[in-house]
């Protein structure tokens, strides 16, 4: 495990192909915003412009991402601080991602996004946010080499499900457990490749595992075991690396 070594932040990375604003790093569950309703989104659907802003969101962040021949996306809280053993963790593996000409990818806030683009950084490789922009903000951590920003959570969350050759997940809230259960949803019926996907922190995801296992599969049959394999949950940071590293790289 590597020491946590104190580094002063360095500058933030922000797409120029946004309008300049000011960046902010903190989890976007406290950032104040006006909910959707019903008739702005009815509105936006019937509008050619937003249409167009969505089509084109979804073309540059996917032609974005294919920049980086390799990568891994790291999932997690955006709350853990730098003293929690998670970020610590998630600092340290990504570091061996990036030395083993990985780019690392996370959604550009705080919390274990900050540790694994830090600890990418840290390593001298590529750290990557896909970061969400507000009408006067962006949120996005100040360890991001190149970032860029989505209007629609959507778009953005539709690159990061095609960004990686692996995809790992600290303990987090309904956002990162969303996210999980998204891509494994998506492997499970065939919309995108088999990719390993890991489970990192077996404190917070061995009751899953086994909620998944004994509820999900054996008494509601809602699951085949075969789909208890689309998953691993270990804190073998060798493993991890062994097995990306043994995996093709798909361009």
């Amino acid at each position: 495990m590597a020491k946590n070594t104190k580094v002063s932040a360095p500058a933030v990375a922000v797409s120029t192909e946004a309008p300049a604003r000011t960046v902010i790093n903190k989890p976007e569950s406290k950032v104040p915003r006006n909910p959707h309703t019903h008739e702005e989104i009815l509105t936006g659907a019937k509008h050619h412009n937003r249409t167009s802003r969505i089509a084109s969101e979804f073309e540059r962040g996917l032609n974005f991402i294919k920049r980086y021949e390799k990568s891994v996306t790291i999932y997690g809280s955006a709350r853990f601080k730098q003293n929690n053993v998670h970020y610590k963790d998630a600092r340290a593996l990504a570091a061996r991602f990036a030395k083993e000409g990985y780019a690392v990818v996370t959604g550009g806030g705080p919390g274990i996004m900050e540790a694994g683009n830090r600890g990418a950084r840290e390593a001298g490789g590529a750290s990557i946010g896909l970061n969400i922009e507000l009408p006067f903000e962006q949120i996005i951590n100040p360890y991001v080499t190149d970032s860029m920003s989505f209007y629609y959570f959507f778009s953005r969350k539709t690159t990061m499900s095609f960004a990686s050759e692996a995809y790992i997940y600290y303990p987090g809230g309904f956002g990162t457990l969303d996210e999980l259960f998204e891509i494994l949803t998506l492997v499970q019926t065939g919309k995108i490749r088999k990719i390993p996907i890991f489970l990192v922190g077996s404190d917070f995801w061995a009751p899953l595992e086994e909620f998944i296992e004994n509820v999900v599969m054996r008494d509601h049959g809602a699951i085949d075991k075969k789909d208890l394999q689309l998953y691993t949950v270990t804190d073998d940071h060798d493993l991890i690396l062994k097995t990306i590293l043994s995996s093709p790289v798909y361009k």
